[in-house]
């Protein structure tokens, strides 16, 4: 491969796909982004896009994930995009029967930035929550979380690559890696398309471990459907990303609002065609589930939605690097695809460029799951 300026294809136009290719124009790399549909019109269409490293990991993921968030706070800075990037901090709560005190005294632990919050605390750090709708015992409040918006994020980066000369293949079909002789030589599309490559990155969401498998690879897999819901613009006053118990709310450009939750999720039918039935009684609770914690009972209404698959490794880290066994390839599979997004791209398209590996990602290698 010419280190010069090496042919990469990346496979994906969601964040992680956008990032990399962002990345690789960067390091002088000519680069052809395919994509089976429009730009992020997979998961990244239909993330909550939380930023954040809550909760209980991993010290490599941990690790990980708050470079990423420091990668977001230098993009957001260095662009101006602060309608698209927000760090207002998070708010969560648990459900009946259930505490986050354990989950509070484990942030402290790790120099996590988290406060508990008592109830009738909120409503004066926290603006739009109804601190009613708050559990008894309190919530816990993150500052330094916060959301991006994808779509828009995505259309950035990728105006970046094409104004570097690259170019962007929408609606080019299943796209898949070309192997010969245990190396990958470019991707070729359903649309008869085909691109010759140096190296190919393969960050194609939840059908990865499919592509992968073709290649002899496997990459256990867990995903989900995934199921947001878009609102209308209203004047709520919210600016912190809401947990809850029944539903997570974030705000979004233009004074919307997106909504997902695991219980709505799980209500989605999934065809046998591959197309999923959403049933109107579940985006109505998820409307109803929103106006119970936002302060004012506003009267939300629903602007669009979208659903399909959310990827989720096997043992849900993230899945990165080079492929075992295929020369030339590399993967991005992660369901943390907003916190990561930026710094798995960044950290891709060094290897890909130089051949340099990461220590960071050291932990998340393709070949962890045993030998092609």
């Amino acid at each position: 491969m010419s280190r010069s300026a090496p042919r990469v294809v990346v496979i994906g136009a969601g964040i992680l796909g956008a990032s990399t290719a962002a990345h690789l124009v960067r390091l002088g790399a000519h680069v052809d982004l395919v994509t089976e549909g429009a730009v992020a019109s997979g998961a990244s269409g239909r993330s909550l896009s939380w930023l954040n490293s809550a909760g209980a990991r991993t010290d490599a993921y941990h690790r990980l994930r708050t470079v990423g968030l420091d990668r977001w706070r230098t993009f957001a800075h260095r662009t101006g995009l602060d309608d698209r990037v927000r760090f207002d901090g998070g708010l969560t709560w648990a459900a009946p029967g259930e505490s986050h005190r354990a989950r509070h005294e484990h942030e402290l632990s790790i120099g996590y930035d988290s406060v508990w919050l008592e109830r009738n605390e909120i409503a004066a750090r926290v603006p739009g929550v109804d601190g009613s709708a708050v559990a008894a015992e309190g919530a816990v409040f993150n500052a330094g979380e916060g959301w991006a918006d994808l779509p828009l994020v995505v259309d950035a980066l990728l105006a970046e690559v094409v104004a570097a000369g690259g170019t962007v293949h929408e609606g080019a079909g299943r796209c898949v890696p070309v192997v010969s002789g245990g190396r990958v030589t470019g991707v070729r599309a359903a649309s008869g398309a085909e691109f010759p490559a140096d190296a190919v990155v393969l960050a194609a969401g939840a059908w990865v471990p499919r592509e992968l498998a073709a290649l002899g690879v496997a990459v256990p897999e867990q995903s989900p459907v995934a199921l947001l819901v878009r609102t209308a613009p209203v004047d709520v006053g919210l600016r912190v990303v809401l947990n809850t118990p029944r539903v997570a709310v974030r705000p979004a450009p233009g004074g919307t609002l997106v909504l997902d939750a695991g219980w709505s999720e799980r209500e989605v039918e999934v065809r046998g065609d591959g197309d999923h039935l959403v049933h109107d009684s579940t985006v109505a609770g998820l409307i109803a589930e929103a106006t119970r914690v936002l302060a004012g009972t506003p009267r939300l209404e629903v602007a669009g939605l979208g659903v399909g698959p959310k990827p989720i490794p096997g043992d849900g880290e993230p899945v990165v690097g080079a492929v075992p066994g295929v020369a030339g390839l590399h993967v991005l599979f992660t369901h943390s695809g907003a916190t990561l997004g930026l710094v798995l791209g960044e950290f891709t398209a060094r290897e890909v460029v130089t051949g340099a590996e990461n220590p960071l990602i050291a932990s998340f290698r393709p070949s962890r799951f045993g030998s092609r």
